[in-house]
């Protein structure tokens, strides 16, 4: 059994999917940030960097194996299953290096457009257009990779794929049309067509409702505030 310890933000949607690909059992124990289930003891446990997603893998090398890191857990399941990352070492390279640019360059930047693109303080168009400007740069990117090749990293579908997909669901908000990302809209088509991807889609708006029913009446914690998050790490690990 593989227990996700996560929310249904991108990079847990990222595991999401490769766990209804593989058809390993599984379920979602939910963490909701927002409440700050990510400092917990238990929780910290298995993940010393308070985020999500995590896993433990009840029948894990050795026994009970937890993880941390959507990419590297995506490797680890590849390599459990034997599915979705080849055995052919250059095309195994092709994906890795697609699943690093994901790790390094979509998630990363798509998130910060977005951060930037919804706070409401003052003085922060440099920030809003820096990150804009780098996420279209980015599609330009993918765009480029998928008008010569079926997948991210090549002939197949991999976890590469996977790992992108969930953080490029808001591209029609940034202007990613099929005229000028012919290639991109090509995938993101073949994407949706999955049945794995539609099974997650609906355990995403399914599993948001649920966490949002049992944080009624309860105190959020501002995600945002670094210096909050520090704080509360040093609290929960006593140090």
């Amino acid at each position: 059994m593989i227990e996700l310890h996560s929310a249904p933000t991108p990079n847990g949607q990222k595991v999401m999917i490769m766990l209804e690909e593989t058809g390993l059992p599984w379920q979602h124990i939910d963490v909701n940030i927002r409440l700050g289930e990510q400092f917990s003891p238990e929780h910290i446990k298995i993940n010393p960097n308070n985020k999500i997603p995590s896993i433990v893998d009840t029948e894990g090398p050795g026994g009970s194996y937890s993880m941390m890191e959507s990419g590297a857990i995506l490797v680890y399941l590849a390599e459990k299953t034997g599915k979705f990352l080849p055995p052919d070492q250059r095309q195994r390279y092709e994906v890795l290096q697609w699943l690093a640019f994901q790790i390094a360059h979509v998630g990363p930047m798509i998130g910060q457009s977005s951060h930037f693109n919804n706070y409401k303080g003052e003085n922060v168009q440099y920030s809003r257009d820096r990150y804009n400007n780098e996420v279209l740069r980015i599609f330009h990117v993918l765009d480029n990779r998928l008008r010569t090749q079926a997948w991210l990293g090549g002939d197949e579908y991999s976890i590469a794929d996977m790992a992108t997909y969930p953080w490029t669901r808001g591209h029609k908000d940034r202007g990613i049309t099929a005229e000028e990302f012919p290639g991109f809209h090509r995938w993101y088509a073949a994407m949706e067509a999955r049945p794995a991807v539609q099974r997650n889609n609906q355990l995403t708006v399914e599993i948001r409702e649920r966490m949002e029913r049992a944080a009624e009446g309860k105190s959020a914690i501002d995600i945002y505030n670094t210096r909050d998050n520090a704080e509360r790490l040093a609290k929960a690990t006593g140090r």
